[in-house]
């Protein structure tokens, strides 16, 4: 396929080039803008047509509602010959006939095996080429039409929300508000599908049996002291215990142990599902049990195993997301942790993210109940119940002009564009 380049000062004169030289059924790949002008990728027509291979392992004739189809590829005699044979010219009986409407299930698999390697790799490239197009020529469309929605939408992609979660929150945005009034009322909606928690069912007050899962480096167990120490300061070092499962990592039970001693509480090690059952049978009298487990990563088989072992007790999980996570990664730790036993999540690393946009899109995409913010290793200081204007604030805060993470010109529509191609494509891999 030969696609040619066209540079000219302005689009206008770009597209008479293409029509000069490719004719007027031309077809634009991409456009871009480079210093001094235009710069536009087209192919002719009739190039296209090479990208549709013709069998050669199979030779058929359609005739209305008949196919002669022959099983030696060396017979070069027309397919009129080939359909009314002459008896007395030889003794050899006619090719067989076969009725049907469509060609057979074989000969098309046949077909479409033959499709060279290099010729697919040229249809993806030119369908991501063609969606590139697509995708720049909407987002100019979109500004134009919708200024301040086609805004609200890069600061929204700029601050670190995922593609989808913007869409689904600008859907319903009314089209008569300027771009403070449509801002506000962007938060608004994320502010209204953001679960939390508040000083009337703080679980400190309620009490119960409480397990603090998620991966290796997230801060569980200066957590599970931090939330320890804030039951003692409420109810007494003797309504409070501390558990461990993590006997692998070096030293992991001899930190609990310390803060144990700092708080007064006792500490218990549970090896396996057994020892957890019976420790947290004795321990039944307390106010709560704080349970501190191993950190493992998402993706480690042993996740569903750390699941089942508190899926047969009276155990509910807290699962701990670090705000410094980016958000696929954000979404794969939720769907290995998940689980009806799962009561919510704990934001950590609050004081070390960039933005919160990540963190605040993934837990109201999954529906999760945020129950507290970590924003810093003091014990018990630095937890605090959810300022849902505050972190909605971090999350929206726009990023600064330099950085160069901020997206510009076409970036915004090619990046909507690519996870639309990704959403599309994983539905079709879970077809």
């Amino acid at each position: 396929m030969n696609v040619r380049k066209f540079i000219a000062a302005t689009a206008r004169d770009a597209l008479h080039k293409v029509k000069e030289l490719l004719g007027p059924d031309a077809i634009i790949l991409s456009n871009r803008a480079i210093p001094g002008g235009v710069e536009i990728m087209a192919v002719a027509a009739g190039d296209m047509e090479l990208i549709v291979p013709t069998p050669v392992n199979e030779i058929s004739r359609p005739s209305d509602d008949y196919t002669v189809r022959l099983s030696s590829p060396t017979n070069n005699m027309p397919p009129k010959a080939r359909v009314t044979p002459t008896p007395q010219l030889s003794p050899r009986p006619a090719p067989p006939i076969e009725r049907h409407l469509h060609p057979p299930q074989s000969a098309a698999k046949a077909q479409a095996e033959i499709v060279p390697a290099e010729v697919m790799d040229e249809i993806r490239s030119l369908r991501k080429m063609f969606e590139q197009h697509l995708a720049g020529v909407t987002w100019g469309e979109s500004a134009r039409s919708e200024p301040v929605k086609t805004e609200i939408l890069r600061q929204m992609l700029d601050a670190g929300f995922s593609p989808r979660f913007a869409r689904e929150l600008l859907a319903e945005l009314p089209r008569d508000l300027n771009a403070t009034e449509a801002l506000a009322w962007v938060k608004g909606s994320a502010d209204r599908s953001f679960l939390t928690i508040n000083v009337e069912n703080d679980i400190v007050d309620r009490g119960g049996i409480y397990a603090l899962v998620g991966p290796t480096g997230v801060g569980k167990t200066t957590t599970t002291a931090k939330l320890a120490a804030r039951c003692v300061l409420r109810h007494g070092a003797s309504k409070v215990a501390l558990v461990t499962t993590d006997g692998y990592r070096i030293g992991a039970h001899e930190q609990l142990r310390i803060y144990g001693r700092i708080l007064g509480v006792s500490v218990h090690l549970a090896k396996d599902a057994d020892e957890l059952k019976q420790t947290l049978i004795d321990l039944q009298h307390k106010h709560m049990v704080l349970v501190d487990t191993m950190g493992m990563s998402q993706r480690d088989r042993m996740v569903g195993e750390q699941v089942a072992m508190f899926g047969n007790s009276h155990v509910k999980r807290l699962l701990l997301l670090s705000a410094t996570g980016r958000g696929d990664t954000l979404d794969d730790v939720v769907r290995a942790y998940n689980g009806p036993d799962l009561a919510g999540c704990i934001l950590s690393k609050v004081d070390e993210a960039a933005s919160l946009a990540s963190a605040i899109d993934v837990i109201i995409r999954h529906g999760l109940r945020l129950h507290y913010v970590s924003n810093g290793q003091r014990v018990p200081e630095d937890l605090h119940l959810p300022n849902r204007a505050y972190l909605l604030h971090r999350a929206f805060k726009g990023v600064p002009e330099v950085s160069p993470h901020r997206l510009d010109g076409l970036e915004p529509g090619l990046m909507m564009a690519s996870a639309g191609s990704a959403m599309v494509a994983a539905g079709g891999r879970r077809g």
